[in-house]
């Protein structure tokens, strides 16, 4: 029976880190991975991780299992950074539980969105590839409006018409902040505005924070998804700490529940459970321990923290290096200086890309994307020059 299966095409971000490893020029750049960099162009294990790990191997008294809900010490310490330290479980409306990373949480989400009920997933395009290859996966409808322009700025007109559209009952899937790809964020009043469209016409949101603290710090990243909490009965959220703890490989993500009655709580996150359950039985242990710790001691969350502006500061640096290029051929990079995280889109050709690739060694998505963390002051000259030379 196997051989019935056909072959799938290979993800074409793993071909290009392929390509770029077999690249033997020097000077070549990689702009694919989304992975945080730093001038240097390494991806470093935080010392606070460091610091962690060390305690984790010092205290840790067991391997044994913890179950399908995983780590709640470390689930629960996230939630003031998620929810507001005031109150971060809202009255007993809001719980958790561990998942393989964001994307398990996005699965998980989803997942619980379909048991529920929900038919049809409202989406922002461009959005991160595997957000789709999810709904797909679980034979959810999805549903595409779009999301920014080619000026830069967030199309408003199409989520509201895409709002205005949905039934009541469908789920509209949003990123919380630092848009991957596009890097093109909400604004407070856009937000604001998002959260009362949504309450009024009866949306699930599914709020995927992926990102929080690169882009403007830890409180600022948290306002779209708590400006729509606090305007609806009920929601998911699915979190990642792959990128602001540099747990790429290491998986360590969440999922959380807002319920409209703290009694309904139970029963939904029980749902959580045995999906999780049939899906990887639990999740990962060392990765969720190790941030659990730091969120636990204070002297390691503000080295955590130290790090993460670092990260931010870095970023941001690159990005008005970028913007102070102004236009450069056809291509103007002065709006990605307002943009948030790792990730921009610029408006290049298939042949383009393929181009700054074959003549350049510069190794970007097909769709344009690029992780400005591949950029240093070292080589962002020669990155812009390129561009402008295929954009001519």
């Amino acid at each position: 029976m196997l051989n019935t299966l056909p072959p799938q095409p290979a993800d074409a971000l793993l071909a290009l880190i392929k390509l770029h490893g077999d690249d033997p020029r020097t000077d070549k750049i990689d702009l694919g991975v989304g992975v945080y960099r730093t001038g240097q162009g390494d991806t470093p294990v935080f010392a606070a991780i460091k610091a962690a790990e060390k305690k984790l191997l010092e205290t840790q008294s067991s391997k044994s299992y913890l179950g399908p809900e995983g780590d709640m010490g470390f689930v629960r310490a996230l939630m003031p950074y998620v929810f507001g330290a005031a109150n971060p479980t809202m009255d007993g409306r809001i719980d958790g539980m561990q998942t393989p990373g964001g994307t398990g949480g996005v699965r998980l989400a989803v997942a619980l969105a379909k048991r529920a009920g929900v038919q049809r997933i409202w989406m922002g395009v461009p959005s991160w590839p595997n957000h789709a290859q999810i709904l797909a996966d679980l034979a959810a409808e999805m549903k595409t409006f779009s999301h920014a322009g080619p000026d830069g700025a967030v199309d408003m007109d199409a989520l509201r018409a895409a709002i205005a559209e949905a039934g009541a009952g469908d789920a509209i899937l949003l990123h919380g902040c630092c848009h991957n790809p596009t890097g093109i964020d909400y604004s407070h009043a856009q937000w604001d505005e998002i959260a009362a469209l949504i309450a009024a016409n009866g949306l699930l949101p599914i709020l995927d924070l992926a990102y929080q603290g690169l882009g403007q710090g830890m409180e600022e990243d948290a306002y779209g998804v708590r400006r729509v909490l606090a305007a609806v009965p009920e929601a998911l959220i699915a979190y990642s700490c792959d990128k602001n703890f540099g747990m790429y490989r290491d998986r360590v993500g969440a999922v959380y529940a807002m319920v409209a009655d703290p009694a309904q709580l139970g029963a939904v996150i029980s749902n959580g459970h045995a999906l999780a359950r049939a899906a990887w039985s639990m999740p990962p242990d060392h990765g969720a321990a190790a941030v659990r710790l730091i969120l636990e001691d204070d002297a390691m969350t503000r080295l955590w923290l130290d790090e993460l502006d670092t990260m931010r500061a870095r970023m941001r640096q690159v990005r008005a290096r970028l913007a102070a290029a102004g236009r450069v051929g056809a291509v103007d990079f002065t709006p990605l200086g307002g943009q948030n995280g790792l990730f921009s889109v610029l408006p290049l050709s298939g042949e383009q890309i393929l181009t700054l690739r074959t003549d350049h060694g510069i190794y970007m998505a097909g769709s344009g994307r690029i992780n400005v963390a591949g950029l240093t002051m070292g080589n962002i000259d020669k990155f812009i020059a390129a561009v402008g030379e295929v954009s001519a």
